[in-house]
């Protein structure tokens, strides 16, 4: 089973790093490092289902279909991911504690299967690590 596995330290709190992870109006503007991801019916309520609308891309609707499985804000965010188009369901967690004056924050996608979910976890990865260490410190900057 492959997965994703990304650790970052951000100079900020736990509560304005969970807004800018959580906060639909902000989710798009970190994302943009990536495929511009909007989440749709978000909500930091386990058993929302939501849904991330991202710009299409060839092979690729662009769409995926998620449910909030557990919170702990500002420590937690659990969901499920998975293509619109079927496929197997993996699982997001996002961890923030406090750490050296700010944030660590981990990331962690998991649930890939096969030779297919071995190559999703790479580009996955390379994509959500670009979004972490250039797009969420941005908009960290940007929120005070």
């Amino acid at each position: 089973m492959s997965a994703i596995h990304i650790v970052r330290d951000y100079p900020h709190p736990p509560g304005k790093v969970w807004r800018a992870v959580t906060d639909p109006e902000l989710i798009p503007r970190w994302t943009a490092t990536g495929a511009g991801a909007r989440p749709e019916g978000f909500a930091t309520v386990p058993g929302t289902r939501f849904r991330f609308v991202a710009r299409p891309k060839p092979g690729w609707s662009g769409v995926v279909v998620c449910e909030v499985l557990e919170v702990r804000e500002p420590s937690l965010l659990r969901y499920s991911w998975q293509d619109e188009g079927g496929g197997e369901v993996t699982e997001v967690v996002y961890r923030l504690e406090p750490h050296a004056g700010g944030t660590r924050f981990t990331y962690d996608h998991t649930g890939f299967t096969g030779a297919g979910g071995f190559l999703m976890a790479k580009v996955l990865g390379s994509v959500r690590g670009k979004m972490l260490s250039k797009g969420l410190p941005a908009v960290l900057d940007q929120l005070d």
